[in-house]
């Protein structure tokens, strides 16, 4: 086992782990204390957290398991691998968040939801995890999307050790795809089944990935993400803000469409993509999702 310490005194901005991993960002990191998503507006503490991550593209060149938790000055870590790397990759600790804090409109709610929740960064999951958990996200509860996900890891993930004991990766592709529509339900997907079952059939056979959608035009992106079952633009906007990098990304999700209703009317175009384009503008443009993301957890966890 391999364990260290990140010196959160070398990051451009704060950091706090608790809020980035409980603001309904991401549900392939866990808590080892059980108490994931039991406390709406987690700030702060020092709960360990752990994940199982996949070989990352120029990251890591086999499945981890990580644990993380935030101490005095550092996040500290213990891994089978050198940990370092890929906490920096998917907590985005190279982000400079006092400039995305400074490029953020100046005006009230912006500043209230930062103030709540200082150093809560966006993640950066790998893409089909993410991809299939924004999936399963549709009317439901935070809690809920994560309970799902970790019935998938336990029914399909790949085995890892890790001192002493025996992990499940998310799974594959190629594993979830040979699921049946009935064992997903069983899982209790409900029906959000056939849609992850068809989304896994096509990432698995190569028809298209996820990850495809880098590199392309912000709106072009989104509607590629969208040719998988069961996205729509909304969970194509996720999927693109905490996993490829598009930091424009805006999600219009109900506590957005709130935030456009009490403070940002203007914005409200009558149709998705219109509504989009203006609220990215009015929340920072190239850095509206991290606006949005801090105001989403802000509104959500009763924050007005």
């Amino acid at each position: 086992m391999e364990t260290g310490v990140i010196d959160l005194a070398e990051l451009d901005g704060d950091f706090d782990l608790q809020s980035t991993l409980e603001s309904g960002q991401s549900y392939l990191w866990g808590r080892l204390d059980g108490q994931m998503y039991d406390r709406d507006g987690a700030f702060g503490g020092d709960a360990w957290y752990q994940t199982v991550v996949p070989p990352l593209d120029g990251v890591s060149d086999e499945s981890a398991v990580v644990r993380a938790r935030q101490v005095d000055g550092g996040l500290e870590w213990a891994s089978n691998t050198d940990a370092v790397p890929i906490l920096r990759s998917l907590l985005r600790l190279d982000d400079d968040l006092d400039a995305v804090v400074e490029a953020m409109p100046d005006e009230p709610l912006v500043a209230r939801a930062y103030e709540a929740y200082p150093g809560m960064r966006i993640v950066r999951d790998p893409p089909f995890g993410c991809l299939v958990s924004f999936i399963c996200s549709a009317q439901m509860r935070v809690s809920r999307i994560f309970d799902m996900q970790e019935r998938l890891r336990e029914a399909y993930g790949e085995k890892v050790e890790f001192d002493g004991e025996t992990y499940r990766a998310y799974p594959t592709p190629e594993r979830l795809a040979e699921a049946t529509e009935d064992d997903l339900r069983d899982l209790r997907l409900g029906y959000r089944a056939p849609y992850v079952q068809r989304t896994a059939e096509m990432v698995a056979s190569g028809e298209a990935t996820p990850a495809g959608a880098r590199g392309l035009d912000y709106e072009e992106a989104r509607d590629y993400l969208t040719t998988f079952v069961g996205v729509g633009d909304k969970v194509a906007d996720c999927v693109l803000l905490f996993s490829l990098d598009y930091l424009e990304a805006v999600p219009l999700d109900t506590w957005i469409h709130t935030a456009i209703d009490e403070y940002y009317p203007e914005c409200d175009r009558g149709n998705y993509r219109e509504t989009s384009r203006a609220i990215r503008e009015r929340l920072g443009g190239d850095i509206a999702g991290y606006t949005q993301t801090y105001v989403f957890h802000y509104l959500r966890s009763g924050g007005e």
